[in-house]
């Protein structure tokens, strides 16, 4: 088993590949919140937090959660097999094709710009076999397993991304000051932390989601007529 690299080398990397500024085009999706705001059901801070503490309890966020839990523990163990069926999983556990767009053109592009900056020849192996098409929860875990990152920071890190790209979202559409945005990121911190801590407790097996609602808001979005986001 692979020793945990130093918490100020880990802390580096995970702010460099969680950071907004990281080239996988996180900006260009709003997980169906434009739909939501054009159909006035995300009108302020609190509805915009309300829809994101579902999509983080209920939804992409818990199941993403659940996903890369599961592939770091796959990748860690160097347990190709698992890493593979969960990686097949990640891509068939998106309820419309946008979310599965969301998912898979960051995933991508994720494990390719990581292999670029920080080689490691147990990624190029995991890429090769996927042909580089992942969803970005499988492939963070398996770049966090490789370079020994510990997977409660992991876990944290990518929550606490998922849920600032969509204030993010929340506040170019509603829209939001940036102080509301930060006051809605300092009210999401507890349900960050729930998911978080339910993650690395629930077999993958035992996943569910209840969040139709971001379903339909992301199905109606594929046909708005005027959109900004791709998702």
């Amino acid at each position: 088993m692979a020793t945990a690299m130093s918490t100020e080398a880990a802390l580096y990397r995970l702010l460099t590949w969680l950071s907004p500024s990281y080239p996988i085009g996180a900006y260009s999706y709003s997980h169906g919140i434009e739909y939501a705001v054009e159909a006035g059901l995300v009108t302020n801070s609190a509805t915009l937090v309300e829809y994101v503490t579902t999509a983080l309890e209920h939804g992409g966020g818990h199941s993403d959660a659940a996903l890369l839990v599961a592939a770091w523990g796959a990748a860690r163990d160097s347990n190709h097999a698992r890493l593979d069926e969960i990686a097949d999983l990640a891509r068939a556990w998106r309820g419309t094709t946008e979310l599965a767009l969301e998912a898979e053109t960051q995933g991508r592009a994720f494990l390719s710009t990581t292999r670029a900056a920080w080689p490691d020849i147990r990624m190029d192996a995991f890429a090769m076999r996927r042909n580089g098409g992942v969803a970005l929860p499988v492939a963070v875990g398996v770049v966090a397993a490789c370079h020994d990152v510990e997977l409660p920071a992991v876990l944290t890190a990518y929550l606490h991304a998922f849920a600032a790209n969509l204030v993010s979202a929340g506040i170019r559409l509603i829209p939001l000051g940036q102080t509301d945005g930060q006051r809605a990121l300092a009210s999401l911190e507890p349900v960050v932390e729930r998911v978080t801590v339910a993650a690395q407790r629930t077999p993958l097996e035992e996943v569910a989601t209840a969040a139709p609602i971001i379903d339909w808001c992301s199905m109606r979005h594929e046909t708005q007529y005027t959109r900004l986001f791709r998702s």
